[in-house]
């Protein structure tokens, strides 16, 4: 499993939402999750659950190039 540096979740999920052109609210009905569990962790108040970090890995892993350049950039093996 890939581990994140706990700093950087927030840019994370705020450029993987701005890559894909979706408002925190869009991209809190991909992942399940409310629009404020999205506005908490881009703001980093909070981190996300162990599940939502997997379905983040998913989403980039499903983006192509610029999805592995995020997972290069935020996540160490």
């Amino acid at each position: 499993m890939l581990v994140i540096e706990q700093p950087k979740v927030a840019q994370l999920v705020r450029e993987t939402r701005q890559y894909l052109k979706l408002s925190q609210v869009k991209l809190a009905t991909m992942l399940g999750v409310s629009f404020h569990s999205i506005n908490r962790w881009e703001n980093g108040r909070t981190q996300p659950s162990p599940l939502a970090m997997k379905q983040i890995q998913d989403l980039l892993h499903q983006m192509g190039e610029p999805g592995k350049e995020l997972l290069a950039k935020y996540f160490q093996a």
